[in-house]
């Protein structure tokens, strides 16, 4: 792992900055360069061009995402992001649904032409750990990555394979930024130093 791209999906929308998420994606960056590693960066809210992240990320080896969780998901600019950049690599990172026309009904979604690429999740949250790991709670037990599980699979299509999920949790009620940040720090430098 060579070129990693940091995208950042942060929004500034009504009481969020889009601060704490910034934060984590110098940290990555921060992080990575420390260990000799290029860094290409991508902030959604800031604009881009579809064709020139396509070619970002054909040119890293992992992706690595930051984005705060709203209403039980991505931001809608992070989705935005997701449909126009990967429809945008038609061809380059998915030949196609993977299915031949001998047996329509097999292989869905074994197209992807990015075997060998890695993702890794990076969100904050308002919801408390308990939340995503406790039976009877809001998220019945189901942890970040069942909540995340139509982005798995957004980069599964495409042939990527997922390095573990980091989650920061309680951001508003209960906020911890400098555990955030050493443990971010730490959760990757576990999955990048050889």
């Amino acid at each position: 792992m060579k070129k990693i791209l940091l995208i950042n999906g942060a929004k500034a929308f009504g009481h969020s900055q889009g601060k704490l998420n910034e934060s984590l994606h110098n940290i990555a960056k921060q992080t990575l360069e420390s260990l000799n590693l290029d860094v290409l960066e991508t902030h959604i809210d800031q604009g881009y061009d579809a064709n020139k992240e396509v070619q970002k990320m054909l040119d890293s080896d992992v992706w690595i995402w930051q984005f705060p969780g709203w209403w039980m998901g991505e931001p809608w600019i992070v989705k935005k992001y997701i449909d126009e950049v990967f429809s945008q690599g038609h061809d380059k990172l998915y030949a196609s649904d993977g299915r031949s026309q001998k047996d329509p009904s097999k292989k869905y979604g074994s197209g992807g032409l990015s075997q060998g690429k890695k993702y890794m999740f990076s969100t904050t949250w308002n919801a408390p750990t308990q939340a995503f790991i406790e039976q009877g709670e809001f998220f019945d037990a189901k942890g970040i990555d069942e909540i995340l599980y139509h982005l798995h699979k957004a980069h599964h299509f495409l042939g990527l394979e997922a390095l573990p999920s980091f989650i920061c949790n309680d951001v508003m009620k209960n906020p911890q930024f400098e555990k955030y940040k050493l443990d971010y720090k730490n959760h990757l430098l576990k999955a990048f130093q050889s």
